[in-house]
């Protein structure tokens, strides 16, 4: 068995990520992933599977009311989740199973622990916000990631369709109907605010868009719990409302890139956006 080092696991995280799983998640779990991946024969499959094991139980300490323990067991759950797919790219045992198992359990478990929640805290004080605080949370998420594959489908086709026009011009420059427009010079102007704000971000692999579903995660079932019942409330409406902020920052920004490409899209394009 080969022995891996500490190096080849960091070459297995993503280019860029959540600040949360950044600087929060990988400094651990990339220690436990080198233990694993030495010491053991786990699969990525096996890991994915203990994290929705962990991830149950999170919600099971939610329902009881125990929202330290519960807390504790959603970040160990989420960490066990970044750790099958660093096994998977350094031994190369990934499949598509396993992103199907993955994404899918990921889902179970936001929407368990989001009812375990509900139900704990609705059970102590039966007030009905916890009732709309649990299937705020499920509905938030399940939009998040409901919507995230189809604007990645989106741009796909509006990519074509931009090749598409590209190749048509250049063959119409190369047969003489249009002379070759000259470049406009870059500006050396300074980077701006913005500019130097993302730069920095990518240094650290941190995305740009610092509310996510991950972030989103963390302050419902970790950061709301292990402050307490006084928190639950304020800090999951916080964070819904920063997350719907950013989708409709994203879907704002998927629609400009798609009027940089006027054409419509082909028939085809279309049905597999639509399916």
């Amino acid at each position: 068995m080969r022995a891996y080092s500490l190096n080849d696991v960091h070459a297995t995280r993503k280019r860029r990520d959540s600040w949360w799983t950044v600087f929060l998640v990988d400094p651990v779990a990339c220690r436990l992933t080198l233990f694993v991946a030495n010491r053991t024969s786990v699969t990525p499959n096996g890991l994915t599977r203990l994290s929705l094991a962990l991830g149950m139980g999170s919600a099971a300490c939610f329902a009881l009311g125990r929202l330290v323990a519960g807390a504790a067991l959603f970040y160990v759950s989420f960490m066990v989740d970044c750790m099958d797919g660093k096994i998977a790219r350094l031994k190369g045992t990934g499949t598509a199973f396993g992103l199907w198992l993955d994404y899918v359990g990921d889902r179970i478990r936001v929407v368990c622990c989001a009812g375990g929640l509900a139900f704990g805290q609705y059970t102590a004080t039966g007030d009905l916000a916890y009732i709309l605080l649990g299937a705020g949370v499920a509905v938030l998420d399940l939009f998040r990631y409901v919507n995230a594959p189809q604007m990645k489908r989106v741009r796909e086709v509006v990519r074509e369709n931009r090749a598409e026009r590209q190749a048509e011009r250049q063959a119409e420059r190369q047969a003489g109907s249009h002379p070759l427009e000259p470049r406009p010079p870059r500006s050396a102007r300074r980077p701006t605010l913005r500019r130097r704000a993302d730069r920095f971000l990518a240094r650290h692999r941190v995305r740009s868009h610092l509310i996510s579903g991950i972030e989103f995660h963390a302050a419902v079932f970790v950061v709301a719990p292990l402050i307490g019942v006084v928190a639950l409330l304020p800090v999951v409406a916080v964070a819904g409302g920063l997350l719907l902020l950013n989708e409709v920052f994203l879907i704002h920004r998927m629609w400009l890139f798609a009027r940089a490409v006027p054409s419509a899209p082909r028939p085809e394009s279309m049905q597999r956006v639509a399916v």
